[in-house]
């Protein structure tokens, strides 16, 4: 696919790169379990959203410029553009025209981080699916359209996606707090636990903010009920596989997340614990 492989770097003077990459995502992005012909297309998607989420995330801009790029980001991907500061917008746009895969896969995700410039807490667990409806589910969304994938099949896949959403949130919910005063916990949970904010930023995790916390992970198991039905629905056997793995990893950090606090640290799995339930996961749809 040249049109990917020949890009030169990008001008970063609308981007603000955090460092992150897919190395430190929950879920294998574009592994060697995909088709080799479509995993550029997975890598440009990839980069768009990072790049976007870097935006969103920055605490050294103010809401007003986040907004401004990333509607430039968004104006690029419907109708094109030749500025080399808006090139990631432009291959993705590039990209979904030949795959014939919907640009409102990108558009949501933007849409979801113009959202976060703005928006700080969430009132209740509908709000927070909502959110997680464009801020995650377009994800598993353009996998399943890339693969010519049914999409009566959106329906586990948005509740894959909404899941692992949820469980970054909770991973990161002291550093949200701390460094963008960003508060994904419902907060009619927290008030009906008699938790604050403020909990979060203690070194570990309150009795009262313990239970928000746990009643976050039920609902997380509830949106992973529907999750499981995912990989053994899909015709397409490689996504089928790296679906598998993902579940059991999503999976596998509920049961931390259970365990751990992550107040006091970031609940991780390590590359050993990640092999694990990556082979757990194949082997479930394997056997």
């Amino acid at each position: 696919m040249a049109m990917v492989d020949s890009v030169p770097a990008a001008d970063e003077a609308l981007e603000t790169p955090s460092g992150k990459g897919a190395a430190d995502e929950n879920f294998p992005v574009g592994s060697w379990l995909l088709p080799r012909e479509l995993r550029p297309h997975v890598a440009v998607y990839y980069r768009f959203a990072r790049a976007i989420d870097d935006i969103a995330d920055n605490p050294n801009l103010a809401p007003d410029d986040k907004i401004a790029r990333l509607e430039a980001f968004a104006v690029a991907l419907q109708s094109g553009s030749n500025d080399p500061a808006l090139r990631k917008a432009e291959q993705l746009r590039l990209s979904m025209r030949e795959t014939g895969v919907s640009i409102r896969h990108g558009l949501d995700l933007i849409s979801a981080f113009k959202q976060d410039a703005v928006k700080t807490r969430y009132e209740s667990w509908a709000e927070l699916v909502d959110y997680c409806d464009r801020s995650a589910s377009p994800v598993g969304r353009f996998l399943l359209e890339l693969h010519g994938e049914d999409r009566a099949l959106f329906r586990y896949s948005d509740a894959l996606c909404n899941a692992l959403q949820v469980i970054n949130h909770l991973q990161d919910c002291a550093v949200d707090y701390a460094q963008l005063d960003r508060v994904y916990l419902p907060q009619v949970w927290m008030r009906g636990e008699k938790a604050t904010v403020e909990h979060l930023a203690q070194p570990k995790c309150s009795e009262a903010l313990r239970r928000v916390l746990d009643r976050a992970l039920e609902r997380t198991e509830t949106l992973m009920g529907e999750a499981r039905r995912l990989p053994r629905a899909l015709r397409h056997g490689k996504l089928a596989a790296e679906s598998a793995v993902i579940v059991a990893i999503a999976d596998r950090l509920i049961v931390r997340l259970r365990r751990d606090d992550p107040v006091a640290g970031r609940v991780v799995l390590n590359k050993f614990a990640l092999a694990a339930a990556s082979m757990r996961g194949l082997a479930r749809l394997w056997f």
